[in-house]
């Protein structure tokens, strides 16, 4: 008997602690104006030679015509994440400069 009571108290309890979902509601959208950041000329122009690498029709060239292109590409690419300019930290380095901060002041 003292299982039943205790189960039941339990059900009820459960029940009441049940969240009730909120209905979403439709907001009007905010246009934010972002400033949009100029691409330098010769970022475009690398993409572009990737854009026209991507629409060449590879079934009709040779073997090392493709490497070549492969070649190309890479180089391209790698030549577009070294203009990327930025500061990366792990989150290592960010955990480590957080408690630093904490300790110094």
């Amino acid at each position: 008997m003292k299982k039943l009571t205790l189960f039941t108290m339990l059900f009820f309890v459960s029940l009441s602690s049940v969240s009730t979902p909120l209905l979403a509601v439709e907001k009007d959208a905010i246009v934010t104006a972002t400033p949009i950041k100029e691409v330098p000329a010769d970022v475009t122009k690398l993409l572009s030679r990737l854009e026209e690498i991507k629409a060449i029709d590879k079934t009709t060239l040779t073997r090392t015509d493709k490497k070549l292109l492969r070649k190309e590409v890479r180089a391209i690419k790698s030549e577009l994440k070294e203009k990327r300019h930025g500061v990366y930290l792990s989150v290592g380095a960010f955990i480590i400069i957080i408690l630093l901060l904490v300790i110094l002041l």
